[in-house]
């Protein structure tokens, strides 16, 4: 199988890679590009653990294929931190809403698109939001505070 040339944009940089035409994103983002924040954990869309957005859509990098993101933009978590952690990746922090990190880049990345297209939303929006990522450590309730937080200081900054 010849392989196939993607011209794309990952979190704000032009980005070229050549991958098998049926070769899921997550396995390019971690093994091609070296972006290992987005983390494998069913490879079957069902915990959110590689959450990206694609063209400002989430989405799960497992069920998307690579030369899908031709001609696209595609935001990781590795894109959410400026030079200072997000107010997301503080408030996580400052929560303890985390524990081994395997869900955490995606309950962010998912939290950040949520914030984006709505920056004041309430707990049952948060969680319906968030539903598509799992966490086996952590617990919901920290994870939600959190992403309240955030929208907290996201339109009050100091």
């Amino acid at each position: 199988m010849s392989k196939v040339h993607v011209e794309t944009t990952i979190n704000d940089e032009a980005t070229e890679f050549l991958c098998e035409p049926n070769q899921p994103l997550l396995e390019v983002l971690r093994d091609t590009l070296g972006l290992t924040g987005t983390k494998e954990g069913c490879s079957t869309g069902d915990c959110g653990a590689c959450s990206i957005t694609l063209d400002g859509r989430l989405v799960c990098s497992c069920l998307v294929l690579a030369v899908e993101a031709q001609g696209k933009s595609v935001g990781t978590i590795e894109g959410v931190a400026g030079e200072e952690l997000h107010p997301l990746q503080q408030k996580f922090l400052e929560n303890a809403a985390l524990q081994c990190g395997i869900c955490t880049p995606g309950f962010i990345v998912a939290a950040k698109a949520l914030l984006e297209k709505n920056p004041d939303p309430d707990e049952e929006t948060i969680r319906y939001w968030l539903a598509g990522n799992l966490c086996r450590c952590t617990g919901y309730d920290k994870i939600i505070r959190a992403v309240q937080d955030a929208a907290k200081e996201l339109a009050h900054p100091a």
